[in-house]
């Protein structure tokens, strides 16, 4: 799914009896589905007002009338993003180029009349960066658009190729021309390709899934291509101003894969893997949300061109491990609701706690396992998600937040999904390593699934958790029972203590408004750039001895008012603020302009570690063992 990082940081059914005329011209024979493909024409090279034509030749029709869709939504997102909102000039001709009359049900459905006498669709795709400080929900930039013309295409084809109704299981053809130098990178297959057209890449899938889970990119490459045991994992990267290259990131990558493969063992459902890296020029028309959408094997990465080598390293670190070890679950375990998901009227599983929480999980675990971080760091993580996931309603269903994803309060609360999911599969771990004397763990338990189920055997979402219950012990029901299905909170110090932790309040030194390169503040597109306190984080001493709050918006300071260029040259001068330095900060707090004044102090911030205890059993310290090295 979906990795959000902050500032910086989804029943198919094609009856058998089901037939269609194919053919060229007007000349059409009768033929079976599963024959047939659609065609679908991408043109990369004839781009105007930054908008890209797409052609779509389907089979022939044998009824009167046909719908086309463009998805509501699409599998990882778990958001309704109507990409049929970005498709212009929608045009249904018959045999002859004349129009036949096309009736828009909604934003993503087209329903086409005369059916029979459809030979193809014509129509225009905005895209999506463009628009992301325009709309109050833009589409989450690693599964929106991008149209650069001559520079850069993000293809994620939901966004330029839709489907027919019943038609989802047809093969498709995709045939993109790109202007000269503009190279494709993705999973996909390659077809065979027109030696009189060499300005056009042909692609192939089995399937209308196939299409949307295998985005491409086109731009000047900068690709490179290592082998991790059996898994080819290709990288590109796109930095419009040079910046960063596939090169410089290889080595940093390499290591990482490499240590998740190992922490994975025998689990593989791929051969070839591709990491693609969108860096964003950060300007009003380019892409702001960072994170990644994950794909069977691929994974869609956006981050900011100008963060620093270091950083940019952690977090795409982080989200890559996040979004590859989907190839578990979702990807390899999931249920109906996902094997059969439907892109315009979702049904959504309850296992939100599994596919995101256990993902999220193993990218941290796997890192302490291979010896990618220190245990005090491992430690650190699962204290900040403890705190993060505070800030969420904790006694909130998370199977019924699952299932009603899409919609509020539950929507409001996705987030986490990454925090308390993964302490769900933390707390599950200690117990299963306790309960089998160190031998099963989560990681067992997904090898046990994913021998049992697969990539195209879904289990009945209503079933799964016994089916849990029956392979584990009757303890691991009563957790289920109590804090995933039910509504408890989690007992964190109790698992603490299993393993011989406890906590322990201390204070550490922060910067005004960075704890390292963690912000306080942020900048809101939607409405003029405007500097804001952030939301569900704990705040450090300079603003809570202001009383500052998050959401509070930053009109001005000292009687500067604030801006993208004056908030970055006062983050530069807090770092030589004298302690005793008076300061007036004015503030937006919903409909109250507010005043704040007071010293600036010497910025710190409370955090609660997790610590050995002195004195821990051996029963205590073998089982701390057991967990942090498998």
């Amino acid at each position: 799914m979906t990795n959000r990082i902050g500032l910086i940081k989804k029943t198919w059914i094609l009856g058998a009896a089901i037939l269609v005329l194919h053919g060229c011209g007007t000349t059409k024979k009768l033929v079976s589905a599963e024959k047939t493909s659609i065609i679908a024409k991408i043109d990369l090279i004839n781009v105007v007002d930054d908008k890209v034509n797409v052609i779509l030749d389907p089979t022939a029709f044998a009824t009167d009338t046909v719908s086309f869709f463009i998805p509501k939504t699409v599998p990882g997102t778990y958001s309704d993003d109507n990409y049929g909102k970005y498709i212009e000039q929608f045009k249904a001709l018959d045999y002859k180029g004349g129009e036949l009359k096309v009736e828009k049900l909604d934003d993503n459905t087209w329903r086409i009349i005369n059916a029979k006498d459809l030979d193809r669709i014509n129509y225009w795709v905005n895209d999506t960066y463009d628009t992301e400080v325009e709309v109050s929900e833009p589409v989450f930039s690693p599964s929106g658009t991008n149209i650069l013309k001559g520079k850069n295409f993000m293809l994620n084809l939901h966004g330029f190729v839709g489907y027919f109704d019943g038609l989802e299981e047809i093969p498709y053809s995709l045939e993109i021309s790109a202007p000269d130098g503009l190279e494709p990178v993705t999973s996909l297959v390659k077809g065979v390709q027109d030696v009189n057209r060499p300005d056009t890449d042909v692609f192939v899938a089995t399937r209308y899934f196939e299409v949307i889970d295998n985005p491409i990119m086109y731009s000047d490459p900068s690709t490179e291509t290592f082998q991790v045991n059996d898994i080819a994992v290709t990288l590109s990267v796109y930095s419009p101003n040079g910046h960063f290259t596939a090169a410089s990131l290889k080595a940093g990558m390499e290591k990482m894969m490499r240590g998740q493969k190992a922490f994975l063992g025998d689990i593989n459902s791929t051969k070839h893997y591709t990491i693609i890296l969108y860096l964003s020029n950060m300007d009003d028309e380019d892409a702001k949300g960072f994170g990644a959408l994950e794909h069977h094997t691929s994974t869609v990465v956006v981050m900011p061109e100008q963060i620093s080598k270091e950083r940019l390293e952690e977090a795409i670190f982080d989200t890559v491990a996040h979004e590859f070890f989907h190839i578990v679950t979702p990807l390899t375990i999931h249920s109906n609701e996902i094997q059969y998901f439907d892109f315009n009227d979702p049904k959504m599983s309850m296992h939100l706690w599994m596919y995101e929480g256990t993902t999220e999980y193993f990218a941290n675990l796997f890192q302490i396992q291979q010896g990618l971080i220190s245990e005090e760091d491992f430690y650190q993580r699962l204290m900040e998600k403890v705190e993060r996931s505070k800030t969420y309603d904790d006694s909130m269903s998370f199977t019924v937040m699952s299932k009603n994803i899409l919609e509020e309060p539950y929507k409001k609360n996705y987030a986490n999904v990454y925090e308390k999911g993964a302490l769900i599969n933390m707390a599950i771990d200690i117990d299963l390593r306790k309960l089998s004397g160190g031998e099963k763990g989560v990681l067992w338990l997904m090898k046990e699934l994913s021998k049992k189920y697969g990539d195209s055997k879904p289990f009945e979402d209503d079933g799964l958790i016994d089916e849990i219950v029956e392979m584990t012990y009757p303890e691991i029901g009563k957790f289920f029972n109590g804090h995933v299905i039910g509504d408890t909170p989690i007992d964190y110090d109790a698992y603490w203590k299993k393993v011989g932790l406890s906590t322990t309040e201390q204070e550490q030194s922060t910067g005004y408004f960075f704890d390292g390169e963690i912000p306080y503040i942020d900048v809101d597109p939607a409405n003029d750039n405007a500097i804001f306190v952030r939301e569900g984080i704990q705040l450090n001493s300079f603003f809570n001895d202001l009383g500052a709050q998050g959401g509070d918006i930053i009109k001005s300071v000292d009687g500067k008012m604030t801006n993208l260029v004056n908030i970055r040259l006062l983050i530069g001068q807090s770092m030589n603020w004298d302690p005793d330095k008076e300061i007036v900060m004015v503030v937006q707090r919903g409909d109250e302009e507010i005043t704040l004044k007071g010293k600036v102090g010497v910025p710190t911030l409370k955090v609660v570690k997790l610590v050995p205890i002195e004195g821990a059993s051996e029963q205590q310290k073998n089982l701390r063992e057991a967990w942090l090295k498998g």
